[in-house]
């Protein structure tokens, strides 16, 4: 179950507090059995972070025999940013991409990643994807090993030369620039499709809006942004 977790935060890009966690099959005898848990994620809304239904697909992983470290394991202290970077570096071998992964660790704000690998390189463009989906993709997959390596809740995101920090910064402009519109004309704006964590980014520029509130309305990949006078 803890494995179905794991796998379900890393491909949300949240940490554990941010969800609330619903087994779905029962767990059998069998070490293959497998698990499957849904991940609700709690989105801001006026009040707070606030459940939202059906808000994520589940998440299910096999639990193979002898999978769980050993305690040992667990008591070796560990540098989290260190192995991230060699698993990232290991994946990109792999893809047959020659690049550099630099830390990132002066992260700001408390609602971000601890760290962040950069991909520096060239012709990365393959890396980002429509949207960015491959490389939310290409995170998924690292954070899913990383989490299993290390047993720690540290959190990181993975970018290629400032591709998601730009985009955080146009969603956040954008976010401000709709939110003055509904101000003024006390009428919604609902935003195009988005991932969950570019949802996540217009929800907390607005978190502290004295005028506007947020929520997340549709299913699946056509969730949306709608910005509301409070």
């Amino acid at each position: 179950m803890e494995e179905a977790i794991q796998a379900g935060l890393a491909e949300l890009m949240v940490g554990r507090d941010q969800v609330e966690v619903e087994l779905l099959s029962a767990i059998g005898s069998d070490p293959e059995h497998p698990v499957m848990v849904q991940l609700t994620v709690r989105e801001e809304n006026e009040n707070n972070f606030a459940p939202v239904a059906a808000a994520t697909p589940a998440a299910s992983v096999l639990t193979e025999p002898h999978a769980a470290p050993t305690a040992a394991r667990l008591d070796e202290p560990q540098d989290v940013p260190a192995v991230a970077k060699q698993v990232l570096e290991k994946l990109l071998r792999g893809m047959g991409i020659r690049s550099q992964v630099v830390i990132h660790r002066d992260v700001e704000g408390n609602e971000g990643p601890d760290f962040v690998l950069d991909i520096v390189g060239a012709d990365l463009g393959i890396l980002i994807g429509r949207r960015g989906e491959t490389l939310r993709d290409l995170e998924y997959l690292a954070r899913l090993i990383v989490a299993s390596q290390t047993h720690s809740n540290e959190r990181f995101m993975v970018d290629v030369e400032g591709y998601r920090a730009r985009r955080e910064r146009v969603l956040r402009e954008l976010a401000k620039r709709m939110a003055e519109r509904v101000r003024q004309n006390h009428q919604p704006i609902t935003l195009e499709a988005m991932p969950p964590n570019e949802r996540r980014i217009v929800h907390i520029t607005l978190k502290e809006h004295p005028n506007v509130k947020t929520q997340s309305i549709g299913e699946g990949d056509r969730r949306r942004v709608m910005i509301l006078p409070k």
